[in-house]
């Protein structure tokens, strides 16, 4: 499988954030997702929170399972502002996308959200949800360069809460 560049996933990455931002003019948690195809260029889908059991991370896996084969989208890549928890790796797993990327972690937003009663961050990383499975899923993150934007769109929406 090859891989996206370095512009490339910095790209998706502060497309996620935007999706993020769209999140929050919805009335939603500021979480947001990117699936692109094969080729590292084309946006499949976007998708950002929901609520508490729909993130963005998981709607995006099962949308996209109904549309693409296992196949195809072992291929395709996953972009996201925040590590996924491990409710959105499992449901990236199962749908079977090849690889993620992300910006910041699940422990660097729990410092954003606190011990916040609407996000009450689980201390699972994705690495080790996908260890533990029989797929060799690529997980690259976190891309500390965009730390600073995503901790500014965290810090300021979970203060305001």
């Amino acid at each position: 499988m090859n891989k996206p560049t370095h512009e490339q996933m910095i790209n998706f990455l502060k497309l996620s954030n935007d999706v993020a931002e769209r999140a929050i003019s919805l009335g939603h948690h500021p979480f947001g997702a990117v699936l692109v195809a094969p080729d590292h260029e084309t946006v499949l889908f976007t998708q950002c929170n929901i609520d508490s059991v729909n993130h963005a991370e998981s709607t995006l896996a099962r949308i996209a399972s109904t549309n693409y084969t296992a196949e195809y989208l072992w291929n395709c890549t996953l972009y996201t502002s925040v590590e996924p928890c491990c409710m959105c790796a499992g449901t990236i797993y199962w749908a079977n996308i090849g690889r993620v990327v992300f910006a910041m972690t699940e422990e660097k937003l729990l410092a954003c959200t606190g011990n916040h009663h609407e996000n009450p961050t689980l201390s699972i990383p994705a690495s080790y949800v996908f260890a533990h499975g029989q797929k060799d899923i690529e997980l690259i993150g976190p891309m500390e360069e965009l730390e600073p934007e995503i901790i500014q769109v965290q810090a300021e929406f979970w203060s305001n809460r």
